[in-house]
């Protein structure tokens, strides 16, 4: 691990205390410049977690509280006619920040949740007919909160596709939570956060994980994953763009390892993070449960 990704998972590992595994898969996430969901109950610290990386890496910051009366342009902006020019005039939404946290995302109707689709699949929005770039970098980390409870809209599975990653952070240890009441880590930080990257070294270390070389055996061990993922989940299994999903998260683990090659164990790593949500099933657990069966039955040494 290099001393800048260690920095920055280490500071994070004093904010949300006692989940290192999940420190590292956010982490992976930005690096392999995807988008991150986290579903989870209220109060299990998503947002402290969006809130520490923005000021660890000194990105622009938005949250979103989304509800059932957001529209779109409350979040994309709108166009208003400017007397004093005599012409219409942009005001950008929230949405123009190097990060932007969705908070209970399925809290809002469908027409608002499709709103953030061309920004994370394009890096820009269109409102008008023009279009807008956003930020550079630009990632996106949305929190719902389970689909089992009241008010909530699920995620078709074009917004859920747009998703590098689906964690569940769950509850912490008896002795993490112990560190927490006892006011240890860096819990209550707010804004005294010191940045552990800029956003033009973040840049440059995702240049690195392009550049993690893969074996042709590795390549045939990741696409048997996903062959069977389409063989077990009655021909609802993974797209061809969650196989380069996996591949660029899997190069990403490798390079927080310190690594610049990929073995078995870090497509292992992020398989189920990646993969669960893309496949039909009615809960988180159900997605796990399909991960883990696949994981088991295909071997690694083709």
């Amino acid at each position: 691990m290099s001393e800048q990704i260690k920095r920055l998972v280490g500071q994070l590992e004093q904010v949300l205390l006692g989940k290192p595994e999940h420190i590292k898969l956010a982490v992976t996430c930005i690096l392999a410049r995807g988008h991150l969901l986290i579903e989870d109950l209220p109060g299990m610290g998503k947002t402290s977690l969006s809130q520490a990386m923005a000021q660890s890496l000194g990105f622009s910051y938005q949250r979103i509280q989304f509800t059932s009366d957001l529209l779109p342009a409350d979040i994309l902006g709108v166009t208003i006619f400017d007397k004093h020019q005599g012409q219409f005039a942009f005001h950008p939404g929230p949405i123009f920040r190097q990060m932007v946290l969705a908070d209970e995302i399925n809290r809002a109707s469908p027409k608002t949740q499709s709103a953030l689709l061309e920004a994370m699949a394009e890096h820009q929005i269109t409102v008008d007919g023009s279009t807008y770039p956003l930020p550079t970098p630009f990632f996106v980390i949305a929190t719902q909160n389970p689909i089992e409870q009241s008010g909530t809209f699920p995620l078709p599975e074009s917004q859920l596709d747009r998703f590098l990653m689906r964690i569940s952070i769950g509850y912490p240890s008896m002795d993490a939570e112990m560190a927490m009441l006892k006011g240890e880590g860096l819990t209550g930080y707010r804004d005294t956060l010191p940045q552990c990257l800029s956003p033009a070294e973040l840049l440059k270390l995702q240049e690195q994980v392009d550049k993690i070389s893969v074996s042709d055996a590795l390549l045939k061990y990741l696409l048997s994953l996903v062959e069977t993922s389409r063989q077990q989940n009655e021909g609802y299994g993974l797209s061809p763009r969650a196989s380069k999903a996996l591949l660029q998260a899997a190069k990403a683990w490798a390079l927080i390892q310190g690594r610049s090659y990929l073995i078995p164990e870090d497509v292992q790593a992020v398989f189920t993070p990646v993969a669960q949500h893309r496949m039909r099933s009615s809960s988180q657990a159900q997605g796990e449960a399909i991960c883990s069966r696949i994981l088991t039955e295909v071997n690694p040494i083709q």
